[in-house]
């Protein structure tokens, strides 16, 4: 897919164009049940050296992105960010490459900004000039466009210091993709008990929706994501020749056997109304078609939206596992991990409100969408454990060309994770980055200005 971003000239110079956080967003004004709130008015266009400098750094991470528990370098630009910005960064938070940047402005509610670092073993398709260089790994699901918007998203708080009051927690979060990096975060890395417990927790998500619109989850619904619990099997055969099969016990069949009685998993433990989702991503076996190997591996995740739920897939997932080694005459029980495991997404439906009402405000109400349930999964609502109040948005990155091309009857627009996924930086960016720093200012005491405003 073609994405109209080329340089950073050329996108600021677009995004400046396009009116994506220029008048239009200026113009703005909030719907009128809304009831008042403490956030500054909405912003007019974004100084051209800050979207040229998140552009940049963008540009950079897409094309240099860097796998779980491996983001050194990504977590080395975003530190460099963010210290340039009067950010003290504290680095390998959690032992491995997380990193909090603390900007303080007096006393204060402390929010915190949440970012992801790792990239995914995905080989780019899209063409772009600045895809990535490294064979194998791609930024898929939109985590460069989240550093890039929190950075930018700094820079504008730490300019308008006379406009708000308190500390802004900006956590890079490494290992998103495995479900593992939050909880690190907050249990080794110690994230609260070191920097203090936020009283809101924010994030937002690239989606492949309209670029320039954001959505939120409609208050009363569903969760916005999902639940999930991560898998690893190893099934145990006995190897040897392919030439003599009677001898050996083939582990490449028990794995087949096994992963089509997995596919009846949801089906047989669920009810109808019941969304979940039981997926079988990676079959590891053998190295030669002339060997029989002696051991095959599965990946899996189980999605649904409640807790039982998942403990009741989880428990039918593992008889499934267990009983086709058994069928098979495997010679020794099979290895079944839990890996991971992260709650459903559910926002704060208050601060998810304010938040939203900010939103309208900055681009108009119908830039705001609903979005229903996502069987998608994150590790994000760990940081609202013990009762933080967190709010999480999707941030449309789709442009308007593969967009009414899709709605047509065209090809449909590359979804997160697939290899040709590429976000209309132009339009995108810069929502993301005023829209996190609305509602983080919205979190945050108003300064003196706001304070003679509200007097007034």
């Amino acid at each position: 897919m073609r994405c109209a971003v080329v340089t950073a000239e050329r996108a600021t110079k677009n995004a400046d164009d396009d009116g994506c956080t220029g008048d239009a967003a200026a113009r703005a004004a909030p719907p009128q049940n809304a009831p008042p709130e403490k956030a500054a008015p909405a912003p007019g266009p974004l100084p051209r050296p800050l979207l040229r400098s998140a552009v940049e750094l963008y540009l950079d991470l897409h094309a240099h992105p860097e796998l779980s528990g491996h983001e050194h370098r990504t977590a080395g630009r975003l530190a460099a960010r963010l210290a340039e910005h009067g950010c003290t960064v504290t680095r390998s938070v959690g032992g491995g490459h997380g990193l909090v940047g603390v900007l303080r402005n007096g006393p204060g509610p402390t929010v915190l900004l949440r970012t992801e670092l790792d990239a995914l073993p995905v080989t780019e398709a899209t063409g772009l000039p600045y895809a990535s260089t490294v064979p194998g790994v791609m930024h898929a699901c939109g985590h460069d466009l989240h550093i890039a918007a929190v950075t930018g998203a700094v820079e504008l708080l730490a300019a308008s210091r006379d406009g708000w009051r308190g500390t802004v927690l900006v956590v890079g979060q490494p290992e998103e993709e495995t479900l593992s990096g939050a909880r690190s975060l907050l249990e080794d890395g110690r994230l609260y008990e070191r920097f203090g417990v936020p009283d809101a927790v924010l994030a937002q998500h690239a989606a492949p929706l309209p670029a320039g619109t954001l959505a939120h989850a409609p208050a009363g619904g569903p969760p916005l994501m999902a639940g999930s619990i991560a898998v690893e099997a190893v099934l145990h055969g006995r190897g040897g020749h392919a030439a003599t099969p009677h001898l050996n016990l083939d582990p490449v069949l028990m794995a087949a056997a096994t992963v089509l009685r997995l596919r009846t998993v949801v089906a047989e433990e669920t009810v109808p109304a019941e969304q979940a989702v039981l997926t079988v991503g990676s079959i590891r076996a053998g190295e030669r078609g002339n060997i029989t190997p002696d051991h095959a591996e599965l990946s899996l995740t189980i999605r649904a939206f409640t807790e039982p739920a998942l403990d009741r897939l989880v428990a039918a997932a593992e008889r499934a596992v267990r009983a086709e080694a058994a069928a098979s005459g495997a010679p020794r029980p099979p290895a079944f991990t839990v890996t991971a495991r992260s709650p459903a997404l559910r926002p704060d439906p208050a601060l998810t409100a304010r938040v939203r009402r900010v939103h309208e405000a900055l681009l108009g109400p119908a830039r705001v969408l609903d979005l229903a349930g996502s069987a998608a999964t994150e590790d994000f609502p760990h940081f609202a454990a013990g009762g933080v109040p967190a709010a999480y948005w999707m941030l449309g990155t789709t442009g308007a060309g593969p967009w009414r091309e899709a709605r047509a009857g065209g090809d449909p627009v590359p979804p997160n994770h697939a290899p040709g996924f590429a976000p209309d930086v132009r339009a995108a960016l810069p929502v993301g980055i005023t829209a996190l720093a609305a509602a983080a200012r919205q979190v945050l005491d108003p300064g003196p200005a706001g304070d003679r405003e509200t007097a007034s």
